[in-house]
């Protein structure tokens, strides 16, 4: 499953909070090149930055082992997308609501290769600038796309948002 979304946004955070083993991060910090390429200007506390990719897992139930790739959000880094999501049993595209111009990207691409995702609403700072309804309309989102609110801190939060894309994807393939 992919987890990830534009640069910013919490992409690497849930690896932390779900994953059963020790998450592999490529975690970074922003150089001075980068500050002046990637616009910290909404994400002030931004220190570091993915330059890979991520990865970790977690057991559903003895029978399924879910496998969670991520890739940095920059555009930049667009051409890794295709390598991991490819076989990809779906997504969990994570937008800001306080920058929805800039997470549109993300939804499209899901929509143009057809991989069944979830949009993934982080709250950050308990926080969530626009309604379920008003984010679906900005984004252009299908009506039949779940849009959900999570904290990529919180497991419990990851999981339930995980669960929204597994369900999606074994309906989909009619399981």
């Amino acid at each position: 499953m992919f987890i990830g979304g534009v640069w910013g946004v919490a992409n690497t955070t849930p690896f932390g909070s779900i994953s059963d083993i020790e998450p592999l991060t490529t975690e970074a910090s922003i150089t001075e090149v980068a500050a002046g390429v990637d616009d910290l200007s909404l994400t002030p506390r931004k220190t570091t930055t993915t330059v890979a990719m991520d990865f970790g897992c977690i057991t559903i139930d003895p029978t399924l082992k879910l496998y969670l790739f991520g890739t940095p959000g920059q555009e930049r880094f667009g051409f890794m997308w295709d390598d991991i999501v490819e076989g990809a049993l779906g997504g969990l595209v994570i937008v800001d609501t306080r920058r929805l111009d800039d997470c549109y990207a993300a939804v499209d691409y899901f929509e143009h290769k057809g991989i069944p995702f979830a949009v993934a609403i982080n709250a950050f700072d308990g926080q969530v600038e626009h309604s379920l309804d008003e984010v679906r309309w900005a984004l252009d989102v299908a009506e039949g796309t779940p849009l959900v609110v999570f904290d990529a801190r919180e497991r419990g939060s990851v999981r339930d948002a995980l669960l929204v894309v597994l369900e999606l994807a074994l309906a989909r393939r009619g399981g």
